[in-house]
């Protein structure tokens, strides 16, 4: 009987130690999953820079605020820089200056053909409207009529692209025109003094000109290669910090919905914001396409096709490689 006592005994004391080793252990792995979680948290960086366009809705993202009130409450303050065209805020996104930004698929080809480029694709909108626009009296009524003239856009811009595969349609490049590389706000002026015969550009540059700058399209992308517009990024930054990749693309999403559901009412707000009128803005979002997706293999495809013109038209000195630049999950 004694013996099953001790025996009893042993057999309590080793029940004991073991609860006692399971609850040190069950409070280790707490702590180590709460340090874990904390250790995520503080990876996350204290800035995130984002460059915009009048032309992009993340111009919207900017009026509305959402984005900075949650990445506030993780320590991530938000910083907005205006860019008039696409290769300049891609040449500050490789100089480590910005984040983030949208440009449209011309001037992301040529950012990534930088060497050691920082570019990554994060997901893509479907194309801004863009055209070729002349002055209403001009006689100019044809992409051929554009032979020998004088033709404004920005060099490596979608307005670029748009015109090399529109003089492509009628059997011209740009050796039959004279180019004359100018931002939008200097082409409008050099628009309007009569300094240049057309001029390509988009909205909501393109819906001021008509309505205020004289001007009448006589061409748009219409049959033409399809154009996108990109969300992109520093890859080591997003590569590091995907969940403000997501909250980006999830706040820039919900801003397409309220856009899209009351055309009218963001027409107005954005009027206030920028000084371009009401129905310039109007005209804006009616005639554009909604949604940010992520990058699919026809889109992958129609941005290695831009960059191959590229090549040919000598803008870029090496093939690359589009699909090598898609931020994967």
């Amino acid at each position: 009987m004694r013996k099953s006592m001790f025996l009893s005994l042993i057999f309590l004391l080793v029940l004991w130690i073991s609860g006692c080793g399971s609850k040190e252990e069950a409070n280790e792995t707490s702590s180590a999953e709460k340090s874990n979680a904390k250790a995520e948290e503080e990876t996350l960086p204290d800035e995130l820079r984002i460059g915009y366009q009048k032309s992009s809705i993340l111009l919207f993202l900017k009026e509305k605020g959402s984005l900075e009130k949650i990445l506030a409450e993780k320590g991530v303050k938000v910083t907005w820089h205006e860019f008039q065209s696409g290769p300049p805020l891609l040449e500050a996104l490789n100089a480590g200056k910005i984040d983030v930004g949208y440009v449209g698929g011309a001037p992301a080809v040529l950012a990534g053909a930088v060497s050691d480029s920082e570019l990554a694709y994060l997901a893509y909108e479907p194309e801004v409207y863009r055209a070729i626009v002349v002055p209403k009296d001009s006689s100019i009524q044809r992409i051929e009529d554009l032979k020998g003239k004088k033709v404004a856009f920005g060099k490596g811009s979608s307005a670029h692209y748009l015109l090399l595969t529109a003089l492509e349609s009628v059997g011209l490049t740009l050796n039959d025109i004279t180019p004359v590389y100018l931002q939008p706000s200097d082409a409008r002026g050099a628009f309007e003094r009569g300094n240049v015969d057309a001029w390509v550009i988009w909205d909501p540059y393109l819906a001021d000109a008509e309505e205020s700058g004289g001007a009448r399209i006589i061409a748009d992308a219409k049959g033409l290669p399809r154009q996108y517009g990109f969300i992109v990024g520093r890859r080591d930054y997003f590569q590091e910090n995907r969940e403000l990749r997501n909250l980006v693309i999830s706040e820039l999403e919900k801003v397409h919905k309220e856009i899209q559901a009351d055309k009218q009412g963001a027409a107005e707000n954005f009027s206030q914001k920028t000084g371009i009128s009401k129905d310039v803005w109007k005209q804006t979002l009616e005639r554009r396409e909604y949604g940010v997706f992520d990058i699919t293999p026809e889109v992958v495809d129609a941005q290695q096709k831009l960059a191959d013109t590229f090549l040919e038209a000598g803008l870029i000195n090496e093939k690359i490689n589009v699909q090598d630049a898609v931020l994967s999950d």
